[in-house]
């Protein structure tokens, strides 16, 4: 047996209106859209990743999803003109790891990396 994927499952009362925010921070293509769920994707490839953890690191609250970026500085922007509010961060770890949380607009906790 082989893991294939894993896919993370945003929650949202309006899963369209969400959608969209995704959309223009992250630059991802919506690929279905059923009304209750909304499909969306990007090009890009990644290993399949899996983390469990009791805490979000430094003391923080545990995110639902972490997003690998390739400029950070540029995405915390596009977060922040999407009206999003930034609640930790941005900051280098002490284990090296560039990042920042946001509350999206369901009030999802986000973990953005530098990858």
């Amino acid at each position: 047996m082989a893991v294939t994927r894993i896919v993370a499952n945003l929650a949202a009362p309006d899963p369209a209106a969400l959608a969209q925010f995704y959309r223009e921070v992250f630059e991802l293509d919506l690929t279905l859209d059923m009304g209750w769920v909304a499909f969306l994707a990007s090009d890009a490839s990644q290993a399949i990743e899996l983390h469990t953890a009791s805490q979000g690191g430094s003391g923080t609250p545990l995110p639902v999803i972490s997003i690998g970026v390739d400029d950070l500085a540029a995405t915390e922007a596009a977060v922040r003109a999407a009206g999003a509010q930034i609640v930790y961060g941005p900051v280098t770890e002490d284990w090296g790891l560039r990042r920042f949380h946001f509350r999206d607009p369901a009030g999802n906790l986000v973990n953005v990396v530098d990858s």
